[in-house]
């Protein structure tokens, strides 16, 4: 059995004092070589074997604000893969039951045969023992009820013959049939196991090359990739009423997280992802989300913005890639990216594309 898939978790690039490097950067404006940021993009999804594209050259920013803006895609680019991530380890567990339910179906039709075949066994030993008749039941018989029991079982054997091996027939196609989806179900599995492995691997190599990009930043571009990558922030509001218990518990448990470090794949309780924060929202009010952006757009269902409610899912980007809870107002409480953390933002950041309402 392969061991279960585990969750790349990066530290919080560190929003510190400009560096030398970077200090020289803001006063010069000499060229920053941003390292795959035009790369970031994998094209690997779950279930296809097709191999992520060889990284692009890497881009040259000729300017502080260039090289701001590269970092800023960078780490859009990043929330984006991250997703990717979650929702092929989604796809992965659904993939998993599946060949879990189908070889539970072929057990059960193995051991039906093994029902059947015993009676097939029964049959073959009354053929060979002879042709007992109703005249010969009635002698043998201890009691009007023995006489009954055995002209039945005569009639069971010479009338359902033929039913009996219809039955041992179809359950041995179910058996075959169930063995079939097992194992392609066990196949599309793996397939994915090792791709969603590849994009992990990929993805830390990503963080890693971030984390230098990000930390030659001077603060001042540091605040600007994080204003870029995370929408206006706005001041929260003192309290938020929800309406219904459920969806006021998943308002409460996300506004209590806010300051919580933005973590890659994170799912809480002191760091989280943007899909890991509504996931951990949602089960404290008992309902379970998968750890994807894109597979929490698909739940429930579609909200207009004009009808918008606390406790909705805000959504943003095609794919999707972000994800937060509305809170009313216009404003979300989420995840936003690396170097920020929760918080309270509008709604009206780029992207924007939809929300669901689940409860």
């Amino acid at each position: 059995m392969q061991e279960p898939v585990r969750t790349v978790v990066a530290h919080r690039p560190q929003l510190s004092s400009p560096s030398a490097p970077a200090g020289r950067l803001a006063r010069s404006g000499r060229a920053l070589l941003v390292a795959g940021a035009a790369g970031l993009a994998l094209t690997l999804v779950p279930g296809t074997a097709t191999a992520a594209p060889a990284p692009a050259a890497p881009a040259q920013a000729g300017s502080p604000e260039e090289a701001t803006q590269l970092v800023a895609d960078a780490t859009h680019q990043l929330e984006v893969v991250t997703e990717q991530v979650n929702d092929a380890q989604v796809q992965l567990a659904e993939q998993q039951a599946s060949a879990a339910a189908a070889a539970g179906q072929l057990a059960d039709a193995e051991a039906q045969l093994q029902v059947l075949g015993a009676r097939m066994d029964e049959v073959a030993v009354s053929a060979y023992t002879g042709n007992q008749s109703g005249i010969s039941a009635l002698l043998t018989s201890t009691s009007p009820e023995d006489f009954l029991a055995q002209v039945s079982t005569l009639d069971l054997i010479a009338g359902h013959t033929d039913d009996l091996l219809t039955q041992v027939s179809a359950a041995a196609q179910v058996a075959t049939d169930a063995q079939a989806a097992a194992d392609a179900a066990a196949a599309q599995a793996q397939q994915t196991l090792d791709q969603v492995s590849a994009q992990q691997a990929d993805l830390q190599q990503q963080i890693v090359t971030y984390q230098a990009q990000y930390a030659a930043l001077s603060a001042p571009q540091q605040a600007a990739v994080v204003a870029a990558t995370s929408g206006p922030e706005v001041v929260a509001p003192a309290a938020v009423v929800a309406d219904g218990a459920a969806a006021q518990t998943v308002v409460d448990t996300a506004m209590a997280q806010r300051g919580d470090p933005y973590v890659w794949a994170a799912g809480g309780p002191d760091s989280f992802d943007c899909s890991g924060l509504t996931a951990y929202a949602y089960a404290a009010a008992g309902v379970s989300l998968p750890h994807s952006s894109a597979a929490q757009a698909r739940m429930g269902t579609a909200v207009a913005r004009a009808d918008l409610q606390p406790g909705d899912l805000v959504y943003f980007y095609s794919p999707v890639s972000h994800i937060g809870i509305y809170i009313g107002n216009g404003m979300m409480v989420h995840a936003p990216t690396s170097g920020d953390v929760v918080k309270v933002s509008s709604i009206d950041m780029s992207g924007y594309a939809g929300a669901r309402r689940l409860l």
